[in-house]
């Protein structure tokens, strides 16, 4: 009975986890064949987020919010490197800081705060490499209103459906 509850679990995993990779793999794709700028709605962190709100598993989101970026860089060319080791870094601080401050606060509220101290931290990380070179582009490529929404449509979500273990 537990192997069967165990495979079960682990099948949920990988499949959260295709359909994470399907979904970044999809998105340049998409907001080309539609004129829809799917980007803008933040899609990694979208995938991260919604793998650990459908399995639970933050060791799981922890790894896809590393690969995520990676695999996007690899495959479809962006984001460059040195952008994609931040953006691995934000989500990576994102789901460590969910984790910690959901054992504290409600869900939504804690997926609010580590939204945007990810957010900070990407940031201060993004100038400190754009003022080293290894970066030309700007600090704020999406306006923080539309990363604000976001924000706010992501927490409310955790809000409502995240249960604690």
């Amino acid at each position: 009975m537990a192997a069967s509850i165990a495979r079960k679990k682990a099948f949920g995993i990988g499949l959260t986890d295709a359909v994470a990779l399907l979904f970044i793999y999809l998105v340049p794709t998409l907001s080309h064949l539609t004129a829809v700028p799917f980007y803008l709605i933040d899609p990694m962190r979208l995938a991260v987020l919604g793998a650990l709100l459908a399995t639970r598993n933050w060791k799981n989101a922890l790894v896809l919010a590393v690969t995520l970026p990676l695999f996007s860089s690899a495959v479809g060319m962006h984001p460059i490197f040195p952008k994609c080791v931040l953006i691995a870094v934000e989500l990576a601080a994102n789901v460590l800081l969910f984790v910690w401050l959901a054992r504290k606060l409600n869900a939504g509220i804690a997926a609010f705060i580590s939204i945007l101290c990810s957010k900070l931290l990407y940031y201060g990380l993004k100038a400190a490499v754009l003022y080293s070179g290894l970066l030309q582009m700007e600090l704020v490529s999406t306006t923080l209103w539309i990363q604000l929404v976001v924000a706010i449509i992501i927490s409310a979500a955790f809000g409502m459906w995240f249960v604690r273990d």
